[in-house]
């Protein structure tokens, strides 16, 4: 689930202030604490062989998150694609890859646990 930012409904629009908020907006019942991040992918970097050997061979945290810049690709089990671009909110729920269409940064929160374990198994794989 993606949506741009003037897709994101107007709550308040005051001088000197608007407010967006789409709700609905993934569900974070059953998680703890969450961590927040930053990723910077070089154009084309796809990580799905990264995520071979988790459950499913995909990235089994939620994500929440913003594209800073350029443009990015949820990839799914069962074949559907989403591209986020510069400025959209996304959603990724459990059972995922992704891929950078173009040099991409993206600021996610996410739950520390679950995507902990994601990240050190795709450290391991990387040799970092």
């Amino acid at each position: 689930m993606h949506i741009a930012k003037a897709d994101v409904p107007v709550r308040i629009d005051v001088p000197g202030a608007t407010v967006r908020q789409q709700t609905g907006f993934g569900d974070v019942s059953g998680y703890g604490t969450m961590g927040a991040e930053y990723f910077s992918f070089g154009a084309g970097t796809d990580i799905t062989e990264l995520l071979h050997g988790l459950e499913g061979d995909l990235c089994q945290s939620p994500h929440w998150g913003y594209v800073v810049n350029g443009a990015i690709t949820a990839l799914y089990a069962d074949g559907e694609e989403e591209t986020s671009h510069t400025g959209d909110l996304f959603y990724w729920p459990p059972g995922h890859s992704v891929r950078a269409e173009e040099d991409t940064d993206i600021v996610m929160f996410s739950p520390q646990h679950e995507h902990g374990q994601v990240i050190e198994h795709v450290a391991g794989k990387v040799g970092a």
